[in-house]
């Protein structure tokens, strides 16, 4: 009978507020024993992999290669089998317990962010002892991008969309055309029309009021403008049109918002 193949080991991670890192290194194994075995019974282990080895977490094992990185929660049982001598950069660390927990693999190839984890794990090795809030920060980083590793990868809005974004958003106080926009993305009006319907759910005249008012509010509660300033801010030179639309998006007048 072939075995049942275990399933690869996903552990439950609390990002909202950054780690402490209580140790780091350049880990270097293999040299009078093929095997490691232990726990680390406090804190989780961060490990981004340079060499070719297996390594069984709670009996269940994976394979490792140059580019591999696992974070190991504590208490795990750890088992390394190694061939020959294995180098490797490493980070134990104490995290909060407070947020919503994100899923990630214990065990995943980092792919294209390998170079940059290893860049922020050698900043934390060199950071740990003359100033640990910035080994904090960096491990911080490097825990985002190994747990962006297990997220499922939404495909890139068509470039053109990010365009018009970046230019409605630097222009939210002048008149906004979707033909002139259109034209500096270098499509047909009708084309930015569909590609930006498919990428935001929205039309760009409807995504240009939302973003106006969700300004509006913002400088109406957070700013002491006064409303016909604050109006002119988002595009709006008629203080009817303004009151409005305020209306129609928040159910309440600008200054109704302001008393918020």
């Amino acid at each position: 009978m072939t075995p049942t193949a275990l399933a690869p080991v996903t552990e439950s991670v609390h990002l909202d507020q950054p780690p402490t890192v209580v140790g780091a290194g350049i880990g270097v194994h293999g040299l009078n024993s093929n095997r490691d075995h232990y726990q680390l019974p406090h804190h989780w282990s961060l490990h981004l992999y340079r060499y070719h080895a297996t390594i069984t977490l709670d009996g269940v094992p994976h394979t490792i290669r140059p580019g591999s990185v696992s974070l190991v929660a504590p208490g795990v049982d750890i088992e390394y089998a190694y061939r020959g001598v294995s180098e490797h950069l490493y980070a134990h660390l104490a995290l909060q317990h407070s947020g919503s927990p994100r899923p990630v693999l214990a065990v995943q190839d980092a792919g294209s962010a390998t170079s940059g984890i290893a860049d922020l794990m050698m900043h934390i090795v060199g950071n740990l002892r003359s100033s640990p809030a910035q080994a904090s920060a960096e491990a911080w980083t490097a825990l985002h991008r190994v747990v962006a590793l297990s997220e499922p990868q939404t495909s890139a809005p068509h470039p053109a969309v990010t365009q018009a974004i970046s230019y409605i958003e630097a222009n939210l106080a002048y008149p906004l055309e979707v033909a002139r926009i259109a034209e500096l993305c270098g499509l047909s009006h009708n084309h930015l029309t569909r590609v930006f319907r498919q990428a935001t759910a929205q039309t760009v005249v409807g995504y240009i009021r939302h973003r106006r008012l969700q300004q509006a509010r913002h400088l109406l509660q957070n700013s002491t403008l006064p409303i016909a300033a604050v109006a002119r801010s988002v595009g709006y030179t008629d203080l009817q049109a303004f009151n409005k639309a305020c209306h129609h998006e928040f159910g309440a007048a600008p200054r109704t918002l302001r008393a918020v």
